[in-house]
């Protein structure tokens, strides 16, 4: 109870994340924002190319955008690792480990939780412990980060099927399709047996999108009335709690289970927690040992999660405007080189567009992460930003505690820079 008033109070210290109202060209912007058929979702056009690598030069300042998977632990934080008791946690015994899955719990508002060392197994584990037969079958967003970006491993790995509904724009999907998906003929020998139901908070690719709480109970009230599990994929549903202004486990009532990062937003070097009820974590327990989870003296590694819930949970406001800043800025952009939906900007990720088709993603991200001589001598140092060309012909750019005001302003101004020299280029 007492870290869930830490919670709100870090909220009301901080301040809350202020939505942008919606801007003339939202529905343009949404179009060049759309589907793509190329499954090109990342690649190196965002990596330094001209100062000699991701640390730039004595004299390039580098703001890197490219994820909130790159933050490193400060001072602090590491010194509570440094000073973390352990022991064995295979065997249950590190207290520090006991201490991070007993206080997660709590503030998750779920019986119990385990540590695991990545995103992709906590939600590997979570699909296998949902769905104990081989054939069972799970229903995710096409666009979902389980779908895409964790190889197939519940097919892979578990035996488990997927089928898909469509992700609509702000993370969420129709209720109607949905329910259309679950199967009814088990065990019918045709058919699989739908087990899992599977939404993701906030959502990546989505650019960030915040589910509403109406959404969650209406997706949860469909998987109690068909006898199937409902499993979050929160990476980031932290950032999702404070842009809600809510505690994290008034998000969590409407799920089964859920998966939490440590090592994004909240700045931990390595980790994530899996909660739910304690039965499912007696069960994923033993599935964390197959897949070669179970670490030993990992105290030292979770007096690093401990520390960012809480003391790293409320500053995650600062990203959600720093990103909102960058957004407004780029609709602002004379010339008007880029399309972005500001009211869709909610946390810390932000996906835009370029409007001219002459200049590409990959082209954009490129010159934003060169110095050139003229740079230097018009703004009076270089600025290296990194970005990664994204989805749907977009751009996508993601704050963390590694990036500042003073940083953004900086991105904005190269940006400006950036925009007015390849105009200046086109008229020549």
């Amino acid at each position: 109870m007492a870290l869930k008033n830490t919670f709100l109070f870090q909220i009301l210290k901080y301040g809350s994340v202020v939505c942008g109202s919606p801007r003339s060209g939202r529905a343009a912007t949404a179009a060049i924002l759309g589907r793509s058929p190329f499954r090109c979702y990342y690649n190196n056009a965002g990596e330094p190319r001209s100062r000699g690598g991701a640390g730039g030069t004595s004299h390039a300042r580098v703001v890197d955008l490219r994820s909130d998977t790159v933050t490193k632990p400060g001072p602090a934080m590491r010194q509570a690792m440094a000073e973390a008791e352990v022991g064995d946690d295979v065997m249950g015994e590190d207290p520090t480990v006991n201490d991070l899955q007993q206080t997660a719990a709590d503030l998750f508002g779920m019986e119990a939780a385990i540590f695991v060392p990545s995103g992709t197994m906590s939600n590997l584990i979570a699909v296998m412990v949902h769905c104990r037969e081989r054939g069972d079958e799970m229903i995710v967003g096409d666009l979902s980060h389980l779908h895409i970006y964790e190889q197939g491993g519940s097919a892979q790995l578990a035996g488990v099927h997927s089928t898909t509904v469509t992700t609509l724009p702000d993370g969420t999907f129709d209720l109607k399709q949905l329910e259309a998906k679950i199967r009814h003929g088990y065990p019918d020998p045709h058919y699989p047996r739908s087990r899992l139901i599977c939404v993701e908070n906030t959502h990546n690719i989505q650019g960030g999108r915040v589910l509403p709480l109406p959404f969650l109970q209406e997706v949860r009230a469909l998987a109690d009335q068909y006898g199937v599990s409902l499993h979050m994929d929160g990476a980031r549903v932290m950032n999702a709690a404070v842009a809600q202004e809510v505690p994290p486990s008034t998000i969590l009532q409407h799920t089964h289970t859920v998966s939490v990062c440590l090592s994004k937003g909240l700045g931990c070097p390595v980790g994530t927690v899996l909660a739910g009820p304690r039965d499912f974590i007696s069960k994923a327990l033993r599935c964390r040992k197959a897949l070669g989870g179970g670490m030993r003296q990992a105290g030292i590694l979770a007096a690093a999660g401990r520390f960012s819930l809480e003391n790293m949970i409320g500053r995650l406001v600062e990203d959600h405007r720093n990103a909102k800043t960058f957004a407004l800025a780029l609709l602002d952009c004379k010339p008007p080189l880029f399309a972005v939906d500001v009211s869709a900007v909610e946390t810390n990720i932000l996906r835009f567009a370029l409007q001219d088709s002459t200049m590409t993603p990959q082209e954009f991200c490129t010159r934003m992460s060169e110095v050139g001589e003229d740079e230097e001598a018009a703004l009076g140092q270089g600025v290296q930003v990194l970005m990664y060309p994204h989805f749907g012909n977009s751009v996508r750019a993601v704050w963390h505690l590694g990036i500042s005001s003073e940083d953004t302003r900086l991105a904005i101004q190269k940006m400006r820079f950036v925009a007015s020299r390849y105009f200046t280029g086109i008229r020549h």
